[in-house]
């Protein structure tokens, strides 16, 4: 049976953390009824917007075996499953459908600035190893390896890889791929730096694979949704416009420092980074409270935008 490909609004979600530093689950709880209330149809947990290269193994199996338990069926839930070499990606991604999973979500190991042939050769495995939709996150600023279009289509032959994730700057490597026709959904990241979605949308793209959505999930939908009418077209374009200072603070420090910060300050269960990472503060958090202020994202979402708030208590 062909697996469901995920669209739309595909949300990588913080790990909310306790001040502590633990884990919040609680948290987790909370902003998945978020998203299903929102318009977002499917969530990655534990992506780079997750910190999960800072989460210990334990960690990692515990957030896979308690989210999974929160599901309703209105969402899919994907994990992070990356792990140091093939037989640790391999193990998670077992481990992951063991405990419910909808998918897993595979980049190539960070560090090891492993070969295009090598990096395929890799998800491939991981594809035969387990019977679970799997989707590629092709991120050369994080791990190096990019993959050109004729790797991806290669990979889009498998039956179990149901999702590329695209986040290079290249429109043209998206319009080869659209091209193909790949069975396949094909998303980008949200980044307005790098420039794909609007182009990746007209295109035919499927949905995004977006991180702004943590905090403008209803707007994220919107951008999101598959082009089938002129309507659909204009009302990306409208929303994307009116969103873009929202969605280049999102990316004005690495993620997800940014908008793990302003969720914490406007009232978001998301709880501190993870150190050595540390949250916004100052001007730069209040250059994000201020966007929030000018969307109305307090009236829209209920979001604390007051001076508390700008305090990120």
């Amino acid at each position: 049976m062909a697996h469901i490909k995920p669209k739309g609004s595909f949300v990588a979600l913080v790990t909310p953390m306790n001040d502590d530093g633990s884990i919040d689950f609680e948290g987790f709880r909370t902003l998945l009824q978020f998203h299903e209330e929102n318009g977002t149809e499917a969530v990655l947990i534990m992506g780079s917007t997750g910190e999960v290269s800072m989460l210990s193994a334990e960690e990692r199996r515990k957030v896979i075996s308690e989210t999974a338990k929160m599901k309703t069926g209105r969402m899919l839930f994907y994990y992070g499953c990356t792990g140091q070499n093939t037989a640790m990606t391999v193990d998670n991604v077992r481990y992951a459908k063991a405990e419910g999973a909808d998918g897993a979500i595979i980049a190539a190991p960070a560090y090891i600035c492993a070969s295009n042939a090598d990096i395929t050769d890799y998800a491939l495995e991981v594809c035969d190893a387990v019977d679970l939709p799997v989707g590629f996150y092709n991120n050369p600023p994080r791990v190096k390896t990019d993959l050109h279009w004729n790797d991806l289509l290669r990979l889009a032959e498998h039956p179990n890889m149901v999702v590329l994730k695209e986040s290079t700057t290249r429109v043209g490597q998206v319009a080869q791929v659209c091209a193909a026709k790949p069975d396949m959904a094909i998303m980008c990241c949200c980044s307005p730096n790098l420039g794909l979605v609007v182009p990746m949308m007209a295109l035919g793209g499927d949905g995004t694979a977006n991180m702004t959505g943590n905090v403008i999930p209803r707007e994220m939908a919107v951008i999101s949704k598959k082009w089938e009418s002129g309507e659909d077209a204009f009302a990306c374009r409208e929303a994307w416009l009116r969103n873009l200072d929202m969605l280049h603070f999102a990316y004005s420090a690495i993620n997800p420092v940014a908008i793990k910060s302003l969720m914490r300050a406007v009232g978001l269960p998301a709880g501190p980074l993870r150190k050595p990472l540390t949250a916004l503060d100052g001007a730069a958090l209040q250059a994000g409270l201020d966007i929030a202020a000018k969307l109305e994202l307090d009236r829209a979402y209920g979001y604390k935008l007051g001076a508390r708030a700008a305090a990120a208590e």
